[in-house]
């Protein structure tokens, strides 16, 4: 193992800190759910685009796996996620759902999408399963989303660290999601960055005309806890009050609509 990612590993061992990501750039990482085993390589980037983050696997995208039933996908469906890193969700979604069509994209950097269609390549599911690089806001959108059908399903873990991008990231939200009753997205992230910058977010969010936030539940997520499971809405006052290994412990799950 590399270093960094023994460090990471024995973090919640040594000081009850649950990590927030498990793995560093170029290095192999298993992900097995149920009878599911699949194998990634965690992408790299170019130096320019490291602060991107895009070099680890993150714990919010492994919940997201987890909890992949939660999204109700049906037969025929078309699910993007956006920020895919290594492309844990969206491809152990295009293996449990063989009959819809996934997208998996992120910044165009060329390592970056190299590794990610790899992915794609190394777990077999490519019959249902493509990359696409995409640039949040960029317009016109690229045509492997598929041009007038839009998605009915948007995942994204761990997108919403950086308020500089907020704009950006809810313009390609709602241009990209179905005009549907029933279409949703689904982001899952950390509070490594604070709750201010998630609040922030879903202030902007309530600002516009076009989305609106259905829910955002706060979950909790260490392993090895007795209180392993809870669940309990969102209240940025908490930030006054916890510390960093509380705040490691929980994952934020917000569900958006169309208005």
């Amino acid at each position: 193992m590399d270093p960094e990612d023994i460090l990471s590993s024995s973090l919640h061992t040594l000081y009850d800190y649950q990590p927030i990501t498990l793995s560093s750039a170029g290095s192999a990482y298993t992900y097995q759910n149920h009878n599911i085993k699949l194998e990634f390589q965690t992408p790299d980037t170019h130096a320019s685009n490291w602060s991107l983050h895009a070099s680890s696997i993150w714990a919010s995208a492994l919940y997201l796996a987890d909890h992949v039933e939660e999204l109700q996908i049906k037969p025929g469906q078309r699910v993007l996620e956006l920020g895919a890193g290594a492309g844990i969700p969206g491809i152990f979604i295009s293996k449990c759902y063989p009959d819809s069509n996934v997208v998996v994209s992120d910044y165009p950097d060329s390592t970056l999408i190299q590794t990610l269609q790899e992915n794609i390549v190394q777990n077999g599911v490519i019959q249902n399963c493509s990359v696409v690089a995409y640039a949040w806001g960029s317009s016109p959108l690229p045509a492997g989303f598929g041009g007038a059908r839009k998605f009915d399903i948007v995942v994204a873990a761990d997108t919403l660290w950086n308020p500089d991008l907020h704009v950006l990231f809810v313009q390609t939200l709602t241009e990209i999601l179905a005009d549907s009753t029933r279409a949703r997205i689904h982001l899952v992230a950390g509070l490594h960055t604070g709750r201010y910058t998630l609040q922030s977010f879903m202030d902007y969010v309530a600002k516009q005309e076009t989305l609106v936030l259905e829910s955002v539940q706060e979950r909790e997520s260490s392993s090895g806890n007795e209180n392993l499971g809870r669940r309990r809405e969102w209240d940025v006052s908490r930030a006054e009050k916890e510390d960093e290994r509380e705040r490691r412990r929980w994952i934020v799950w917000m569900v958006l609509r169309r208005r």
